[in-house]
């Protein structure tokens, strides 16, 4: 039997994504196994995995904002800003939850970010991390991210070390943990972040997530098929457009179609036959007549 679909994972800490990826191909005897956002090792939550042909679709769920709750330490730093690194700084911290939630309030929004030497973001050609753990420190551009939503949920003010929980609900490419490094800084304290989980990704929240052995078990029972949600649950965030069969034809065929009978405005939208079938995401670009195809998913007569 053909498993398609995208299955909301809880991801434990101790695991890397690939971890989870690897096991459930394994459980599954697939290999077209993606995941839909790599989360840290020591980062628990949802990792949505995308089984068959929703693999093609990864690109367009990693694109979907994700949210966070976790707990930052003032008046410590760490060489990763975080738990697992080594401590560079150390400090008595005084703080009240109106300081730390009127330190929060500036980073929403578009922000600037600087990647941390421990990431994987290159730097001509070799990923940060890998300098990093050869002691070095190397220039790295600002990159831009959104924060759509980012507030207090509570704390322990008690110095040395207060600590605060947060809520964060972020574009793709937000560090987390520069985050809390960054609200230390306005507010003239050493901080790190000592905890992460996702709790939401896209349209998959904590609450939609099955476990890895439970994963298993079904996989064995012949089951799984039970946690499979659609594929198209990864686009449905775009515009949805439904054509004739005419057009479907020519869609299938890898074609665009007449973007001026949908007043279609600049984007990504998607592409259904009469009876609801997904066929392609398509891109319409300004000035254009045609859309643009980015992927065909139900190519010549086959069905999406």
């Amino acid at each position: 039997m053909s498993l398609d679909g995208i299955l909301p994972l809880y991801k434990p800490t101790g695991l890397t994504s690939h971890d989870c990826v690897a096991r459930v191909r394994q459980a599954l005897g697939l290999r077209r196994v993606g995941h839909g956002g790599t989360l840290d090792p020591e980062v628990d939550g949802v990792l949505p995995l995308l089984i068959g042909r929703a693999t093609r679709l990864a690109e367009y769920l990693l694109d979907l904002p994700k949210a966070y709750e976790g707990e930052m330490v003032f008046g410590v730093a760490t060489d990763t800003q975080d738990q697992t690194g080594t401590v560079v700084a150390e400090e008595t911290v005084s703080l009240t939850p109106d300081a730390v939630a009127g330190a929060m309030a500036q980073f929403r929004g578009e922000i600037e970010q600087i990647p941390p030497m421990h990431s994987a973001v290159k730097v001509g050609g070799i990923p940060l991390y890998k300098l990093a753990r050869k002691g070095k420190t190397v220039e790295r551009k600002p990159r831009r991210v959104t924060i759509y939503e980012l507030r207090l949920l509570d704390g322990d003010w008690t110095p040395p070390h207060p600590r605060a929980r947060f809520y964060v609900r972020c574009s793709k490419g937000t560090y987390v943990r520069t985050l809390c490094v960054d609200i230390g800084k306005v507010l003239g304290v050493p901080a790190h972040m000592a905890r992460l989980t996702r709790v939401q990704s896209g349209p998959y929240a904590l609450e939609d997530c099955v476990t890895l052995e439970a994963v298993e078990a079904a996989a064995a029972a012949g089951t799984v098929a039970q946690f499979l949600r659609s594929p198209e649950e990864a686009v449905a965030h775009l515009p949805r457009i439904d054509v004739g069969e005419a057009e479907a034809r020519a869609v299938r065929h890898g074609r665009g179609i007449d973007s001026r009978a949908w007043n279609l405005a600049p984007g990504l939208v998607r592409v259904h036959d009469e009876r609801g079938r997904l066929l392609a995401i398509h891109r319409v670009e300004p000035g254009k007549r045609f859309t643009v195809p980015q992927k065909v998913l139900a190519a010549g007569g086959e069905s999406a």
